[in-house]
């Protein structure tokens, strides 16, 4: 479905590979957000990249196909971009605003007790704290599938939700309903903020939800279920602080684009070495979170994103910036001694992985990785150096 409204969105004709809906494909590949792959016509990979590099890309295809005179752009295309249907009216609901830092959590769908679609998916969020102590915040937001065309009957009663938690959990409130809206119809996000008390508890909570799912023809309420377990959920894409607005100026900022809150603290303080350069990245943080995502990050650094990326949550926290100081990733060593194969070897297996080796020799894993095995070892990455190519400098612009 996903494949077909982007067709007809983009007017598109070329062929397209879709993922399965257990994101196996991604997983596969690394478990990147934006990342970037070439492969020939018998399947070996040319090129990899942790965020994709659209210019970088030509000049591969320049190298591997050859050079045209006269390269298409996009204009030469005639493509005419046509929007997505818009079943009901958006921006008429308010966003809730999100104090700190949260993590998207996985929700499960209990798809044996309803045999209607989720027409409403859900989103939970815990805060910091939450995940650290037990104690905090859960946001969850409902949001309708637009590949299904359905809206909110403002007309009808207000969504309502159950929450039901193991024995000691405490919720508060439990249970919660919907917003009255003056609207007859609406296709915004219903979203809910609760306190949590869970202590060690990692049993998963109970939801249960009721609404009623309608298009312009039908109209029939729906009751279905989740479980909302405590593992992070790394397929679930960037998460901000304070206004999410769904529809309008993207997750995080209110009209206008204003900033979300929270992370007033982060440029306390001074000094020198891992401190000052932790300050220096985090004066990248756009959004104000207290964190980076790869797309505030300067193209160089985006494709070291994944190394950065210590706990695997899609965000570098300070922390993570700290431990990149104190190893010293990207400084220029050679692949060999010390300071080289043993240094990038984190699974001390003698061989690196295209997820150990620095971006300069990831861009060109592919060429390097002779018998095709998937690693680089010593004499691949002494036959590089042998090449008089530096691994890991800049100074001849690889």
């Amino acid at each position: 479905m996903h494949v077909e409204e982007a067709k007809r969105v983009l007017g598109s004709e070329i062929a397209w590979i879709a993922d399965n809906m257990a994101n196996e494909l991604k997983h596969a590949l690394g478990n990147r957000q934006n990342s970037e792959y070439v492969l020939d016509p018998e399947g070996r990979i040319l090129r990899v990249r942790a965020w994709s590099d659209p210019d970088q890309l030509r000049r591969d295809l320049a190298e591997f196909v050859g050079s045209v005179e006269n390269p298409t752009e996009v204009s030469d295309l005639n493509m005419e971009i046509r929007p997505a249907p818009e079943h009901a009216q958006t921006g008429v609901v308010p966003r809730i605003e999100k104090p700190g830092t949260y993590r998207t959590l996985v929700s499960r769908p209990q798809l044996a007790k309803t045999d209607e679609p989720f027409y409403t998916k859900l989103r939970a969020e815990a805060d910091q704290e939450l995940l650290r102590s037990g104690e905090g915040k859960l946001y969850l937001a409902f949001l309708l599938d637009p590949l299904h065309g359905v809206h909110w009957n403002n007309l009808a009663p207000a969504m309502d939700v159950e929450l039901s938690a193991p024995e000691g959990v405490r919720i508060t409130p439990a249970k919660l309903q919907g917003p009255k809206v003056n609207e007859d119809a609406d296709a915004d996000p219903r979203e809910f903020l609760v306190h949590m008390k869970r202590g060690d508890s990692q049993e998963p909570l109970g939801m249960r939800f009721r609404y009623f799912a309608c298009t312009d023809t039908w109209c029939r309420p729906v009751t279905q279920e989740y479980l909302i377990t405590w593992e992070v959920d790394r397929d679930a894409g960037r998460v901000r602080s304070g206004r999410m607005d769904f529809n309008r100026t993207g997750p995080g900022r209110g009209p206008g684009g204003r900033r979300g809150q929270g992370g007033g603290s982060r440029r306390a303080g001074g000094g020198f070495g891992p401190q000052r350069s932790v300050e220096r990245l985090l004066a990248m943080d756009t959004d104000g979170d207290d964190r980076l995502a790869p797309e505030e990050l300067p193209e160089q650094m985006r494709r070291n994103f994944d190394r950065m990326d210590r706990d695997g949550d899609g965000y570098v926290e300070p922390s993570e910036i700290e431990a990149l100081m104190q190893r010293g990733v990207g400084r220029n060593r050679p692949p060999g001694g010390r300071g080289g194969m043993t240094r990038w070897d984190s699974d001390g297996d003698g061989q690196l992985s295209i997820e150990e080796v620095p971006p300069q020799i990831e861009r060109r894993f592919g060429q390097l990785d002779t018998n095709r095995d998937g690693l680089l070892d010593q004499a691949e990455l002494s036959a590089m150096r042998g090449r008089g190519r530096a691994p890991a400098g800049r100074g001849n612009g690889n």
